[in-house]
């Protein structure tokens, strides 16, 4: 066989273990963590989809080595605690049964313990232990760690690594990177002290030598170990690249990987996860750099999940292995897919965080383009249904889509009709925006799933009442969608003023003085796009804050972007559209004039009610899905056109 990507296929040896590809599953924490620190079975099912969808690697993340001074609500192996070497024996095995390598990461939160904490106030309230005594920005006071809890700290890293290589678990990753404590050690603006930890580089990399030899010595010889380091810290007063570099020379003699990421957490996020504002692969360089003085292997990763971009970055030497973490929560066979050459399959990731903000907000894991996240212990398998039914779908958006590709695989016969002449609902609207190129994707995506289930797809093709007696069915999923919010604003429909969705099709109308009426999550992007292709942008918007329908991971990202492209005019209510720009009333009753030669309307969308409720009594079987049940998000429409067709 001829795989398409046969860089990216390659198997690789590091140490006594080989790896049946260099597609390796980052990192990414578990939800269902018990009070005592074990994994939870809905951890394990978690990780092992990784290891079922193809991975060369699967690392679960993340193990605290020492709670005596992390007391963060994370993974623990600790054989005190019953249960413990038992969960962590389950999930290795989980993911090596289907051909990955199980690894686990060791981590250390240091000053910033306890940040995963739902309760913000118990995380306050906690001993925080770092490199030096301090006050963090949030003004949670630090200690600096003694050398006898540095010893102790040392030699819990190799007994827990010890237990992991008991387990089953075919790696260890030591995390250095990202702002946790070995990387506040390495780091020049987190390090100020003056012992043999602080000040020069070998002392600020003392600590990580110190652990990974404790480490080696757990875990002997041949056992692959993994550094996690930060290529640069990208802020001012931390490390650059170039001594990035050096860091890592130092720690190639006691590692076989290292993994190559950016900056830290807490003042980089959006380095360290690329949002969907950067290029696919923005951090690529620091790995390609620190490839060209070491001679282990190096690792990449940062919004990859292109097997072309990453073939090439194999091929071409900047790194030989390549991580993912959100691109295998939108598609845990992406690797899977590429090495059976079924790429034109894989479901992208749409880098907009809801992974992460549902993390932090409720402790669980959600995924905006793949309903089984978060629920991978109930299985990723459609079972058949019992009896085959005739199912209509009414809309051709992302949850009629994945609504009729569902009930197809299920074994019914399912008819699909989109009243316009091209599939994709409110997604149509996105390949305008080139940061939004995945989104308008997904829609493609899905529907070549379901032509290959056997959907039938009619498009230009209204659903009436009339139209559902005539075909039938069994069951109807109304997915009709959602339509924009036009208010009776004078001057809202001339022939200067271009509606949110329709900008794709209108796009040639707009000026390069554009005033954006709307400051949602849907104005502040089209509003962020229009400031990138040069043009001068006002975005108004009635309340006080914009885009409060953002997620807590996308929204300080989103806003970044507003403020370098986009002026701003809060507390401005629309009166009428001119031609010379939007008349507004401010919320001290001041009327100004907003200039502007264009107006695109962003002012939300309501649902298609009164078609919703024309179609009620049309089957037997109702659902309601998506928008046209209530207005909100692609991964609430995905979600509930899966489950509406599983309960066909």
């Amino acid at each position: 066989m001829k795989r398409h990507f046969p860089h990216l296929c390659s198997p690789i040896t590091i140490g006594r273990v080989t790896f049946r590809n260099r597609m390796f599953s980052a990192p990414m924490g578990g939800t269902d963590i018990t009070n005592d620190g074990c994994i939870g079975p809905k951890s394990t099912a978690f990780y092992e989809l990784r290891g079922k969808g193809g991975a060369g690697a699967v690392t679960v993340s993340e193990c605290m080595v020492h709670p005596e001074t992390d007391g963060s609500h994370a993974y623990h192996l600790d054989t005190s605690i019953l249960n413990s070497l038992a969960a962590a024996t389950y999930t290795a095995d989980a993911i090596h049964r289907h051909g990955a390598v199980p690894s686990l990461e060791l981590s250390h939160s240091g000053m910033y313990a306890g940040t995963y904490m739902t309760d913000k106030s118990k995380q306050h309230n906690m001993h925080q232990w770092g490199p030096s005594d301090t006050v963090r920005p949030d003004g949670v006071p630090v200690k600096a760690l003694t050398t006898d809890m540095l010893s102790d700290i040392v030699a819990s890293y190799g007994r827990v690594a010890g237990l992991a290589k008991r387990a089953g678990f075919g790696m260890i990753m030591i995390h250095g990177g990202h702002g946790w404590l070995l990387n506040q050690f390495l780091s020049p603006y987190f390090n100020k002290r003056t012992d043999e930890y602080g000040g020069s580089l070998e002392n600020r990399c003392r600590l990580a030598i110190e652990v990974l030899k404790s480490v080696r010595e757990a875990v002997g010889p041949g056992f692959p170990i993994e550094f996690r380091m930060s290529g640069s810290e990208l802020f001012e007063g931390g490390y650059d690249l170039a001594e990035g570099v050096r860091i890592a020379q130092m720690i190639e003699p006691y590692v076989d990987i290292i993994h190559v990421s950016a900056g830290t957490y807490q003042r980089g996020f959006g380095d360290t996860h690329p949002s969907m504002f950067k290029e696919h692969g923005c951090n690529v360089y620091l790995a390609a750099e620190i490839k060209k003085h070491v001679s282990v292997p190096v690792a990449t990763l940062g919004g990859l999940n292109d097997p072309q971009q990453m073939e090439e970055i194999i091929a071409s030497g900047k790194a030989d292995i390549v991580y993912m973490a959100r691109a295998l929560l939108a598609d845990p066979f992406l690797p899977r897919k590429i090495m059976e050459n079924r790429e034109n399959e894989i479901v992208h990731c749409l880098r907009c965080f809801t992974c992460m903000a549902e993390r932090a907000v409720t402790a669980t894991r959600r995924c905006t383009v793949n309903p089984l996240i978060g629920r991978e212990i109930e299985g990723n398998e459609v079972s058949p249904a019992p009896v085959s039914k005739k199912v209509l779908v009414a809309g051709g958006g992302p949850g009629g889509l994945y609504a009729a590709y569902t009930a197809a695989r299920r074994g019914h016969q399912v008819i699909l009709c989109e009243k316009e002449a091209q599939l994709g609902g409110i997604l149509k609207s996105e390949q305008a925006i080139p940061f939004k190129q995945e989104m308008y994707q997904l829609s493609q995506t899905y529907a070549l799933f379901a032509r290959n289930s056997g959907v039938e797809i009619r498009t230009s093709t209204e659903v009436t009442p009339e139209y559902v007696e005539k075909e039938n069915p069994d069951a109807l999923i109304i997915a009709v969608g959602s339509e924009p919010l036009v208010p009776p604003i004078k001057g809202l429909n001339g022939d200067n003023v271009v509606i949110v969705n329709d900008y794709y099709l209108e796009k040639e109308k707009v000026t390069d003085q554009v005033v954006v009426l709307g400051g949602g999550l849907a104005g502040c992007e089209c509003a962020i796009h229009l400031g990138m292709e040069g043009k001068h942008v006002h975005l108004v918007e009635m309340r006080q804050e914009l885009a409060p329908d953002a997620n807590i991971r996308h929204r300080p990202l989103l806003l970044k972007e507003v403020d370098k492209y986009v002026t701003v005019h809060t507390g401005c209510k629309g009166l009428a559209v001119t031609d010379e720009g939007v008349l507004c009333e401010t919320d001290t009753g001041e009327e100004i004039l907003i200039p502007g030669t264009s107006v695109i309307c962003a002012l939300g969308q309501h649902s298609r009610t009164s078609l919703v409720n024309s179609l009620r009594d049309s089957a037997p079987y109702i659902a309601v899905i998506g928008d046209a049940s209530k207005v909100s998000t692609i991964t609430n429409a995905v979600y509930e056109g899966y489950h509406a067709a599983l309960d066909i």
